[in-house]
């Protein structure tokens, strides 16, 4: 973000501040600045840092609280912006940081106002898309916008209403109960699939998420988590029939939750991202409308990031027909379908990973392969 920016972010801050009615502006000083909304300085930073571990500046301090306090309350000898300037905070050499706060400004906690929401979402992505960011509802509270930051272009636009995954046996009928605001009912075949009907949470979709959904889901609220955490995993490992490869990706995957807890994001297995109520044998040969109805798996990560694990056995590129020396024809057709619907993924949004067969053999080789895609995959979506 350059420093343009930054100092534009800081004149908006300052003459939006100057617009805020003269009795409301008295009560924001000293103690609480036009940034920490109706919150005292110390609450609001207090969401984002902990004040008790950052050193002072003061000799007669040790904590940046008390720092605050001296300087804000007591005293008021700080200017409004400080903030912005305190190396402490790194609102000045990080983008990231200054990003969060700018969100958390936004935040139901802190303004409560939605007129003065959507005229500060509005000035502040005035401003960052200059340097390739956007602010982002990514949740809300009470029917209040929760705001999140991510690159212009990133991520998967809209919100998600219908996740169906884990599907085994017949394909599920399902209707739409409220085409206004596309909210469906399976009716037929509910026992083969299932269906997550929680809002998306902001972090994203974690496991341990998804196993308080599969407690509550199977009346096993108050069970111990790791017999709650079995028995989705089996349920999940079941979807997957009897394909070795996508079941050796499940299980490198659950081998990470036992390691870095639960709070990582769920790799949710046979997710249905198109719907046709028939199956392939209603329509005549090769002319089913929706080439690609499920994907192998699906992360849903924080700031609307959708990564897509794809899984190639031999059918994605070769004809059905077995040659008598036991080989196949290749099938450019095949590959070019397959091409194009990733295409189409890409440009929604979705990152699109593919594993092919040879990569997924069974092995020590297969297992560090996965292990380094999924510790890279998490690198490279840190917050």
């Amino acid at each position: 973000m350059t420093e343009v920016t930054r100092r534009r972010l800081l004149d908006g801050l300052d003459w939006l501040r100057g617009s805020v009615p003269t009795g409301y502006r008295e009560f924001l000083a000293p103690s609480y600045a036009f940034w920490s909304g109706a919150l005292p300085e110390t609450d609001f930073l207090a969401r984002l840092y902990d004040l008790d571990e950052l050193p002072s500046h003061d000799p007669r301090y040790t904590t940046a609280y008390q720092d605050i306090v001296q300087h804000r309350v007591m005293n008021d000898d700080w200017p409004e912006e400080w903030i912005f300037d305190d190396p402490r905070f790194g609102l000045a050499d990080s983008d990231d940081r200054l990003l969060r706060l700018l969100a958390e400004m936004l935040h139901p906690a802190v303004r409560t106002d939605p007129a003065e929401v959507a005229r500060l979402i509005g000035f502040l992505n005035g401003v960052l898309v200059h340097d390739g960011y956007e602010l982002v509802q990514v949740d809300d509270i009470s029917s209040a916008p929760v705001f999140a930051s991510q690159r212009i272009g990133g991520g998967v636009r809209g919100t998600m209403k219908n996740l169906i995954f884990a599907a085994i046996g017949p394909k599920p009928e399902i209707v739409l109960i409220d085409a206004v605001n596309n909210d469906l009912r399976i009716t037929g075949n509910v026992q083969n699939c299932l269906m997550y009907d929680r809002p998306l949470p902001a972090r994203g979709l974690t496991w341990a998420a998804l196993a308080d959904w599969w407690a509550e889901r199977e009346g096993m609220a108050g069970a111990p988590v790791r017999e709650v955490s079995s028995s989705l995993y089996r349920r999940l490992d079941q979807s997957l029939g009897v394909n070795d490869a996508e079941r050796r990706v499940l299980r490198t995957y659950a081998e990470r939750y036992l390691r870095l807890g639960p709070d990582i994001p769920a790799l949710i297995p046979q997710v249905y991202l198109h719907y046709d109520p028939h199956t392939r044998s209603h329509h005549p040969p090769d002319a089913a409308p929706l080439l690609r109805q499920r994907m192998d798996f699906l992360m849903l990560l924080p700031h609307r990031v959708r990564v897509v694990i794809e899984c190639d056995g031999v059918q994605h590129y070769v004809d059905d027909e077995v040659l008598p020396n036991g080989r196949r024809y290749a099938n450019s057709r095949r590959y070019a379908e397959m091409a194009a619907e990733d295409r189409e993924l890409r440009l929604a949004g979705y990152e699109v990973y593919r594993f092919g067969g040879v990569d997924l053999v069974e092995g020590l080789a297969t297992t560090r392969r996965l292990e380094d895609f999924f510790d890279r995959l998490a690198h490279r979506h840190a917050a």
